[in-house]
């Protein structure tokens, strides 16, 4: 599902019009951006959890030249989904 298709399903299931949708879910991207600069969780109930996390420095070999090279440390995004919905995730799968 791209970005129109939510929206679109978005609008439809809320009654709102497209470009209302569009402006609340920009609105609701930019809060969430905010937070995981700041390096705040977000917990969203029966869907899931947001967090930052810090990823360490590690080495790195190329395969093709066999040279090792140093990752410097970063950080990521992380997800953890709630039990329901990994459940649902797993039983489509069987």
């Amino acid at each position: 599902m791209n970005n129109k298709d939510f929206i679109a399903e978005l609008s439809r299931r809320t009654g709102y019009t497209a470009a209302a949708t569009q402006k609340m879910v920009n609105t609701i991207v930019d809060a969430l951006g905010d937070a995981f600069q700041d390096g705040t969780a977000v917990a969203i109930d029966d869907f899931g959890t947001f967090d930052v996390r810090k990823k360490m420095e590690r080495i790195m070999v190329n395969p093709s030249t066999q040279q090792r090279m140093l990752v410097p440390p970063k950080l990521v995004l992380g997800f953890r989904p709630v039990d329901d919905w990994k459940d649902k995730v797993k039983t489509q799968l069987q």
